[in-house]
């Protein structure tokens, strides 16, 4: 393989890499509404991903440049995910469901968080659901916490899309 071959390959494998990687973040943020953000990244994620296939289309005689692809490909999914990951752009709704209600509700409180509370009946006796909005990046956090207090309580967690932020919430 000459130097021309290796650099194309590597370079195929890069733009590859940053290609994919905005294109799964990219997604993420079309999921949570970001539109100029999304739109950013699709813009840059093009211009990329034509470079790429270009030169692989245009070199087809090198099969090694469709491996560059494919390794580029698969790094810029795992790479993607891994950042958007550290990102964690957005809002989760957290649910706990619990038996140990009230002290479990005060204990998340004393914590700092802000919950609701609803009081249900489950075939084995009462309990409660407690709801937490918070940044996805402090969801773990809260799921440890929650753990800690009772580590029976099951745990549900959906991402949000927040219509308005923070809820203003008025007595009656």
């Amino acid at each position: 393989m000459n130097t021309t071959v290796f650099t194309t390959f590597w370079l195929i494998v890069l733009a590859r890499i940053i290609d994919v990687t905005l294109d799964t973040i990219r997604t993420v943020a079309i999921v949570q509404g970001r539109r100029m953000f999304s739109a950013s990244l699709g813009f840059f994620q093009a211009v990329v991903y034509i470079s790429a296939i270009a030169k692989v289309l245009l070199n087809i005689d090198h099969p090694i440049y469709i491996l560059a692809y494919g390794l580029g490909f698969a790094s810029g999914t795992f790479l993607g995910i891994t950042i958007e990951t550290r990102l964690a752009f957005g809002h989760q709704l957290v649910s706990f469901i619990t038996y140990k209600g009230v002290a479990f509700a005060e204990a998340l409180r004393k914590s700092g968080y802000r919950l609701a509370e609803v009081k249900g009946h489950a075939r084995d006796g009462d309990l409660t659901i407690v709801y937490v909005q918070i940044p996805r990046r402090q969801t773990q956090k809260l799921i440890r916490d929650a753990g800690a207090i009772d580590d029976d309580c099951f745990c549900l967690v959906n991402d949000v899309r927040v219509a308005r932020f923070p809820l203003p919430l008025r007595r009656r």
